[in-house]
């Protein structure tokens, strides 16, 4: 397996838990300790860092896909009991999920460069 494969398919993995954290119960939601806006920031960072090295040349429909999750998971928590959508939360997932996408494209750009320049 290529970089690539493996990076799409841990992108696909990572949606998958990022939708169960969201919309499951608030009492299963994983916890791993920290604020709760750095988990949002760094879930979907990784996940927008994931897409774009899964798909580099593909960046409007990355951002399509990241965006779309942010958004989707925020309202689809309007249906649940236990969980509110609230804007600032949907502020700090898309503004990680653009960070994440805006490295995996400086990555893939500068990519051959930093090979070439390994000893």
């Amino acid at each position: 397996m290529n970089l690539r494969r493996i990076a799409s398919l841990l992108a696909w993995l990572l949606l998958g838990v990022i939708a169960y954290s969201t919309l499951s119960p608030i009492g299963m939601r994983p916890h791993i300790g920290t604020w709760v806006h750095v988990e949002r920031f760094g879930a979907f960072g990784f996940l927008g860092l994931l897409f774009m090295i899964g798909y580099p040349g593909r960046l409007p429909v990355v951002i399509a896909i990241v965006l779309a999750t942010a958004v989707g998971f925020e309202l689809l928590q309007i249906l649940s009991m236990d969980r509110h959508a609230r804007f600032e939360d949907l502020a700090v997932k898309v503004a990680g999920g653009g960070c994440g996408i805006a490295a995996g494209w400086f990555l893939a750009r500068q990519w051959p460069r930093l090979l070439n320049r390994a000893p």
